[in-house]
């Protein structure tokens, strides 16, 4: 049936070829989605057919698009991160991996007892999917429907590439210049930094290879109804990874042939802002910022302390604020600043009198304010943002301010440096350098999913090095054996330097004695 309905939009639609993809994105983290649901409609409107499993269904339905509702009973992420949390430590770069593998257990479970999912699984012979796109994030149970369907598994990220996927690839991960993301780190670290870059790489590698992937292959055996295979035997079986970067914002890193950028997938065309916010931009002669914390970071756990400093440093500039704040009141709030609970920050950004972004450094909104051309504070809170932060500093597109160091003077500090004409030209600049490419993120996207299953998987594009043991992907084998002969040749030479030694100092003392 599926066949007979490719034919027909062939013919209809004058596409080369029509294909089954099955969307896998268990996590139900909205700025993750806002990078894989753009794909998969754009899938759809390019006339593949296209079932997809994710918290969010499409608002508006659209044709040869299924959503498979993971809505339930449980909330599976916490929806809120309290500031004050944060600035009390309890988010380290070590922790976060941990409670990355508490979240994924929740959100697996919940997700693959749905009965949306069980009737999929079920119902497997009725499904012929020629591709699987799914999230490499903080758990690898969606391999479980790779390896029910046998179907090629394109992976896709929507931040730069955790610890534990580039393994998958046997993409290069060298720690001497490539920041783990959980970590504080640019491309350029200290001795110190490297060390701990380093634990950091063998912790979460280890925690994950150990701890949460044993955890999916009991998931994946309770709710796949069947014995399944190992999950090692998916997991070194990946086709493609989609990875949501780009080298002129994330800094340059090798990547093997099926690791491929497609960073600001999700920007789209910016709209005109909503008429009172238009009112406001078009009103400030000296330019607008926008302050935005992003969806999980709510206005009622700001530090007041901290909410005062910035008032007191916005009070005194000559261009006006719009913050993006949840409560209906901000107590103190200068005439300069406008709040709102929600505003449309793409468009925002790209109103060309929009002279700075603060943020939080979510990636998404990072690589919006390059796509336009705004210079960024960012103040890191968790996760990659920081690795983001860090990125972005070093490529000259923004400077990084913690919350905990934050003043009057040094907001002030700050924003006096990207309201300057020097960096704002900077930003402008990396915007080119980030725009520059012989297709768009979504066009490139488009073509490699369909290039792979064009090509059945396109194994000829992995490399050798997925298969390698260990000590021959790192040549333990090779070093060991050239020490081996190094320190047998010098011991050789010793002995017999040694032994040269003894016949010379013998035949002198009986020369002597003679």
């Amino acid at each position: 049936m599926f066949h007979l309905k490719c034919l027909v939009m062939i013919s209809l639609l004058n596409i080369v070829s029509c294909y089954n993809i099955l969307g896998v994105f268990l996590h139900p983290g909205k700025s993750h989605v806002d990078v894989f649901l753009p794909l998969m409609k754009e899938l759809a409107d390019r006339g593949h057919y296209v079932t997809v499993l994710s918290h969010y269904k499409l608002k508006v339905p659209i044709d040869r698009y299924t959503d498979i509702d993971l809505v339930g009973e449980v909330t599976p992420m916490k929806e809120v991160v309290d500031m004050q949390e944060i600035a009390d430590n309890k988010f380290s770069s070590f922790r976060e991996a941990i409670l990355l593998g508490e979240m994924a257990n929740i959100s697996c479970e919940t997700s693959l007892k749905m009965p949306g999912v069980q009737d999929l699984i079920r119902k497997k012979k009725q499904h012929n999917f020629d591709i699987i796109v799914s999230e490499f994030f903080n758990s690898d149970c969606h391999i479980g429907f790779h390896l029910l369907f046998q179907a090629p598994l394109i992976g896709i990220t929507s931040s730069t590439l955790m610890p534990w996927t580039s393994k998958r690839v046997a993409n290069p991960s060298n720690p001497s210049y490539i920041p783990n993301n959980l970590m504080r780190y640019s491309d350029v670290m200290t001795f110190g930094d490297r060390v701990l870059n380093t634990i950091a790489y063998i912790w979460h590698q280890f925690y994950f290879d150990v701890f949460i992937n044993a955890n999916d292959q009991r998931l994946i055996n309770s709710y796949f109804n069947r014995r399944m295979p190992s999950i090692k035997e998916g997991i070194y079986n990946v086709s493609l990874v989609l990875t949501n970067t780009h080298f002129s914002l994330n800094l340059p890193r090798p990547l093997v042939p099926n690791v491929v950028e497609i960073g600001g997938i999700h920007i789209g065309k910016a709209k005109k802002v909503p008429k009172n916010i238009e009112k406001w931009i078009d009103g400030s002669s000296d330019g607008v910022i926008y302050f935005s914390l992003g969806s999980m970071i709510k206005g009622h756990t700001f530090p007041t302390d901290k909410r005062k400093e910035f008032l007191k440093a916005f009070g005194k500039l000559s261009q006006t604020v719009l913050w993006k704040w949840e409560n209906e009141t901000m107590e103190g709030k200068p005439d300069n600043v406008m709040i709102q609970k929600w505003m449309p920050q793409f468009d925002i950004l790209c109103h060309p009198n929009v002279k700075a972004f603060i943020s939080h450094g979510g990636l998404l909104g990072v690589t919006e304010a390059v796509h336009c051309g705004v210079p960024v504070i960012v103040m890191p809170q968790f996760g990659d943002q920081f690795t983001n932060a860090k990125a972005l500093e070093s490529v000259g597109g923004g400077v990084i301010l913690h919350l905990s160091e934050a003043t009057e003077e040094s907001i002030s500090k700050a924003l006096k440096k990207v309201l300057s004409s020097k960096f704002r030209q900077q930003a402008k600049e990396l915007s080119e350098r980030f725009r520059d490419r012989p297709m768009s993120p979504m066009d490139t996207a488009i073509y490699w999913v369909e290039y792979v299953a064009r090509h059945k998987g396109a194994p000829h594009m992995r490399t050798a090095a997925v298969n390698m043991p260990f000590y021959q992907y790192y040549l333990l084998d090779v070093i060991s054996f050239l020490i081996l002969i190094v320190s047998l040749t010098l011991y050789i030479v010793v002995y017999v330097l040694k032994t040269m030694l003894k016949l010379f100092l013998s035949s002198s003392r009986k020369v002597k004695i003679n």
